[in-house]
């Protein structure tokens, strides 16, 4: 009788504790659900120079997935770029290359005004960084690479996929 009454109340604290807990974490989630949900398609580099950043990117995909098998939208990013030289601190410059699997070039490249409301769920928003929104042509494949160079400081891959990435790696057995 002892036993059981231990596990009760044992039960019932750890129920009334964490549902009032569990409700404001989903609250708070849901609050900012889209900016999670952008969170998870964003990848950053950094790109270095005598052991100090000169130049890091980060790019978040805006894909919305589609019940059509036969969806052909373009790839869509937006991409934040932090240099340290103020001279060649855009994208429009001959300095840095954006491309999709090293060979398709962006079909368009729009820079964002600071208070655009597309920036609102974005994560990596500082003042310190000139966003863009860069379109490339859709590609059919589920997973793709995302590649930024400088002729300066070198090149770095961004991997991206229009899945979650576990279901693209190799099983372990």
């Amino acid at each position: 009788m002892v036993k059981f009454m231990l596990t009760l109340i044992a039960i019932t604290m750890l129920i009334g504790c964490t549902s009032k807990e569990h409700e404001a974490f989903i609250q708070a989630y849901e609050k900012n659900k889209n900016y999670h949900m952008q969170l998870q398609k964003t990848e950053k580099i950094q790109l270095y120079h005598d052991q100090a950043t000169k130049v890091m990117l980060t790019a978040t995909y805006l894909f919305k997935p589609s019940v059509d098998a036969n969806d052909k939208h373009d790839e869509i990013f937006i991409v934040g770029l932090y240099t340290d030289d103020e001279e060649i601190s855009s994208l429009s410059n001959k300095e840095y290359t954006l491309m999709l699997n090293s060979n398709i070039s962006p079909k368009s490249i729009k820079v964002l005004e600071e208070n655009d409301p597309i920036l609102n769920d974005i994560s990596f928003v500082s003042e310190w960084s000139q966003f863009y929104l860069v379109t490339f042509p859709h590609i059919s494949s589920k997973s793709f690479k995302l590649v930024f160079e400088s002729c300066f400081y070198g090149k770095g891959e961004l991997n991206f996929a229009k899945v979650s990435k576990f279901v693209l790696t190799k099983k372990a057995f």
